[in-house]
């Protein structure tokens, strides 16, 4: 018993079979992000009135740059589907859709790479 109606079994309409991917993704991600959040504000916040040398040697440490690097990635994943829920929900036109999502991926790893590389840099150039 199906409970598609016989037009929606003609076209071929129903579920993706993608929401609950997308679903556990943006859970896990929230998630991970707790604990990465609070060791980052924990850090800073032991950091406050440090000069750029220390700030700097604090990240060149192998542990806090593998931290920081997990908490740029979890950051921009998490945030992309956050943001494609919201453009798939309430924007209408297809052609917009479909712009608003690319500029929205496109945007949230040029910016990721960005921090990723900042890290990295600091990291290998000591």
């Amino acid at each position: 018993m199906s409970l598609r109606s016989p037009l929606g079994r003609v076209r071929g309409l129903g579920s993706a079979r993608e929401g609950v991917g997308h679903w556990w993704a943006q859970r896990l991600t929230a998630l991970s992000l707790i604990p990465l959040t609070l060791w980052f504000c924990v850090a800073v916040a032991s950091l406050a009135g440090a000069d750029y040398v220390t700030f700097r040697a604090w990240v060149g440490q192998p542990v806090n740059a593998g931290l920081l690097i997990l908490l740029i990635v979890a950051v921009f994943y998490h945030a992309v589907l956050g943001v494609q829920v919201v453009i798939e929900d309430y924007v209408h036109g297809e052609g917009a859709k479909l712009a608003l999502l690319l500029i929205t991926k496109a945007l949230a790893v040029v910016l990721g790479l960005a921090a990723l590389l900042s890290v990295l840099t600091i990291l290998f150039r000591g």
